[in-house]
C-alpha cells in the first residue's frame, strides 16, 4: 500500500536524493513530505526546523529490529544492498557512535540546469542510542551541484508483525533552494528507495537465517535419531 502527501516544497533540480536511491521491490514504503516542526527526534534532537527541502517516509519491515540495525549502521556494507552508494569510506574505526564520521558516493543525473555528476558525502554521527535511533549530517558536494547541509534521522521501533523505520531528511543550500520542489520531490524518491532497499535487504537476511537455522535443526535430528 502506498500513501503519499503533497510535497511541501522542495528542491534539487533531479538531483538523486541524499537518501540513496536504490532497487524496487513489491512493497513500497508510506511516504509524506515532512511538516515543518516534526516531533521525531534522536535524544532530543531532529532535522533541521527550518529547512524549505524535507521529506518523511516510513514501512513496517518483518525482520528483527538486531538485523535492520546492523545493516543500516554497517555503513561500509552499504554499496553491498544499496546499488547507487559506489563507494564507502569510515573516517573512524570500530562501531558506529556519536562522531563517527564516513564518506561516501552516489550518482546524480543531469537536468536542464545541472550537469550529470557523482556527490561526495561527509556525514557526521550527531546522536544515536542502540536499536532506537539514528541521526547523521553533512554536505553533498559534485562537479555544478552542491548541498550545504543535509540532515537525516532514522527511529525504529517495534510493532505488531515487525518493525516500523522512520526516517526525515531535510536540505539546505541556495542551489538547492532555488527550485524546492523539484529538490523534494528528489528527497523523497531517495527516501522510499533507501526504505524499499533496507525492507529488502533484511527480509531476505531474514528468511536467509530462517532457512539455514531450520535445516541445521533437521540435520541435527538426523544425527540424533
Amino acid at each position: 500500500m502506498v500513501s503519499h502527501s503533497h510535497v511541501r516544497s522542495g528542491a534539487v533540480t533531479g538531483l538523486v536524493a541524499l537518501a540513496v536511491a536504490g532497487v524496487l521491490v513489491s512493497t513500497v514504503p508510506v511516504a509524506q513530505a515532512a511538516p515543518h516542526g516534526g516531533t521525531s527526534q534522536c535524544r532530543g534532537r531532529g532535522v533541521d526546523s527550518g529547512a524549505l527541502i524535507r521529506y518523511e517516509a516510513d514501512t513496517v519491515i518483518k525482520a528483527p529490529i538486531a538485523t535492520i540495525w546492523k545493516l543500516q549502521t554497517d555503513v561500509e556494507s552499504w554499496p553491498s544492498w544499496q546499488p547507487p552508494v559506489t563507494t564507502m569510506e569510515r573516517l573512524d574505526s570500530g562501531r558506529l557512535r556519536k562522531g563517527s564520521q564516513f564518506r561516501w558516493t552516489t550518482p546524480a543525473p543531469a537536468t536542464p540546469t545541472t550537469p550529470a555528476t557523482t556527490l561526495e558525502i561527509t556525514s557526521t554521527v550527531r546522536e544515536l542510542r542502540d536499536r532506537d535511533c539514528l541521526l547523521w549530517s553533512g554536505p553533498a558536494i559534485g562537479e555544478g551541484l552542491r548541498i550545504d547541509e543535509g540532515v537525516h534521522l532514522w527511529t525504529f521501533r517495534k510493532v505488531k508483525g515487525g518493525v516500523r523505520v522512520h526516517t526525515e531528511e531535510t536540505w539546505t543550500g541556495a542551489q538547492v533552494e532555488a527550485d524546492v520542489p523539484t529538490a523534494t520531490k528528489a528527497l523523497g524518491d531517495g527516501l522510499d528507495a533507501w526504505l524499499r532497499d533496507l525492507k529488502a535487504a533484511a527480509e531476505s537476511r531474514t528468511g536467509i537465517e530462517a532457512a539455514t537455522s531450520g535445516g541445521a535443526r533437521q540435520v541435527q535430528a538426523g544425527v540424533g535419531g
